[in-house]
């Protein structure tokens, strides 16, 4: 699968994987600043943005199309950040191609299951008559009734485009993702541990990485170091950049 992307800069690699619902332009603010320093790749994950859909949805199956990616980049290492979904496809990644990793930032997820959440986003999502919606603010409004912040909202009509026919579409290939669902609320699949160096990145606001996490997040990455971003919650990214990018840099110049 030839996953779609976009570079920035020059220097050494470094990987920017998105989290469920979202594509690489989430993280176009902080891949811009940090290609000072580094060529920078933003990908969109299978059934995301503008990537390919298809039915295998899974952490193995997102781990091979990252390796698949860098292998047609000619990419033999690469720092790779990874962001709640993107998150867990990078610590699966790391796992199973240890070689392949210089530096792992995981962003505001652990590597257990977790027990969802999101259903109310599908039946809002599900419920958008696509071919009656005349325009952005209909589809506002629309979901407007079933998710009350207006944040959420924003962030998943990013998803909206039009077709040849004129009519809107998702870009996300919503279908498959519902179905598969319960593959992304499980636990990292790959065994073994990873030693290159490795920094967790918490919201402070969020409760995605516990206290209780922390044995478990070394038992497969025993060199992780865990940072909490106080003000932020889980789009640690987006509610904190400049302290995020700062935690990046420091980590990056290290080891």
């Amino acid at each position: 699968m030839e996953l779609n992307f976009k570079s920035f800069g020059q220097g050494d690699p470094v990987i920017i994987l998105h989290g469920l619902f979202g594509m690489l332009d989430n993280w176009q603010t902080i891949a811009k600043k940090l290609a000072d320093n580094y060529t920078v790749f933003l990908v969109d994950q299978r059934n995301h943005g503008r990537s390919p859909h298809d039915d295998q949805f899974d952490y193995p199956t997102m781990a091979a199309d990252l390796m698949a990616f860098m292998e047609s980049q000619w990419i033999h290492q690469s720092h790779v950040i990874g962001h709640s979904m993107g998150g867990k496809t990078a610590m699966e990644f790391a796992l199973t191609y240890p070689d392949s990793i210089d530096h792992l930032v995981v962003v505001d997820i652990a590597p257990k299951s977790y027990e969802g959440g999101h259903q109310a986003i599908f039946e809002a999502l599900f419920s958008l008559n696509l071919k009656e919606i005349e325009n952005r603010k209909e589809a506002e409004q629309a979901l407007e009734a079933k998710i009350s912040d207006f944040g959420v909202r924003q962030f998943l009509l990013k998803n909206l485009s039009r077709n040849k026919a004129g009519y809107y579409e998702w870009k996300m290939n919503l279908p498959a993702i519902h179905k598969n669902y319960q593959n992304i609320l499980a636990a990292t699949q790959a065994t073994g541990t990873m030693e290159a160096p490795t920094l967790f990145i918490k919201g402070g606001q969020s409760n995605y990485i516990e206290d209780t996490d922390e044995d478990l997040i070394h038992s497969f990455f025993p060199t992780a170091k865990i940072k909490t971003i106080e003000k932020a919650g889980h789009w640690v990214h987006a509610e904190a950049p400049k302290e995020l990018l700062g935690e990046v840099e420091a980590f990056f110049s290290t080891s």
